[in-house]
Parts: C-alpha cells; structure tokens; sequence
C-alpha cells in the first residue's frame, strides 16, 4: 500500500503503511543500523517519528470528501518507552488508532510492537486538521522579509 501523500522523510526512513482505513493506520518499520543509537537499539527519535506518523495517518484516515485533501500537524505528543527497540530483531509494528476528533481537532494513541509482539512503546498525540499549503522553495528565513523585487 502506498502513502496517499509524498513525504520525503517518511520515505528515507523506510516506512511501509500496511493500514489506513476507519480511524486506524499500520506502519511497518524495518530498522537500518544507520538508525541505531549508541546502544545499537532503535533511537528514541526514529521511535518517535514513527509514531508520530502512524497516529497522523490514523487521523487521517476518516477524511473524505473535500476534507481528504487536509493535512494534520502535530500539537502536542507524549511518549513513553517500555523497552529497547532491536533494529536486529525483526521489523516494528506501529500501530495508531483515533480515539476522538472535532471539525479541526484528532485525539490518538498509537504503539510500537516489536518482531515478538512485545510493547515497546506507546504514545498520546493531539493534531489539528489543516489546509494542504502551496509549497515552494522559499526560506523559512524570508517569510516575514519584505519582497526584494
């Protein structure tokens, strides 16, 4: 299954969606070493992004209509990590469920399951439904800078 939408970071970290429908999204992850810590075990902010990605796309996954073309941005997420993530032992499973969404608000959880099925870690996120902005190549530098035509 393919992303709905091109996220460049997603693809470099190598994400595989396995689920995007009714509220729910699946993401397989299958750890590189050059996704490791010091403790050759998956690093806590690949973890995180992970999650945060799974729990967007939950999110995501009840739009339809002209909603479809929105977009989620993160609000706030809280993380908490039960055990180490072994890059070596097997893809991660992550899993994100919507629990609860207003016209521009989505309420989610989302987990990380390692190869044996074991909680690694689980997560809260708050994101708010937006409007897919133009994109350019404009630095975020010169956002507030006058034009210099």
């Amino acid at each position: 299954m393919t992303f709905p939408i091109h996220i460049p970071f997603v693809e470099h970290l190598g994400f595989e969606l396995l689920r995007f429908e009714g509220g729910e999204a699946d993401i397989r992850f299958a750890a590189r070493p050059e996704h490791l810590n010091s403790f050759s075990v998956v690093h806590g902010g690949a973890s995180m992004a992970l999650l945060d990605v799974v729990m967007a796309h939950a999110a995501r996954s009840v739009l339809s209509g002209a909603e479809a073309d929105m977009g989620c941005v993160t609000i706030e997420m809280k993380t908490s990590f039960m055990q180490a993530m072994r890059g070596d032992g097997g893809a991660l499973l992550a899993k994100g469920r919507l629990l609860h969404r207003t016209m521009t608000m989505a309420f989610t959880e989302g987990s990380v399951l390692d190869a044996r099925g074991r909680l690694c870690a689980h997560a809260t996120a708050t994101f708010k439904y937006v409007p897919r902005l133009a994109t350019g190549r404009r630095s975020v530098n010169t956002l507030n800078s006058p034009p210099t035509d």
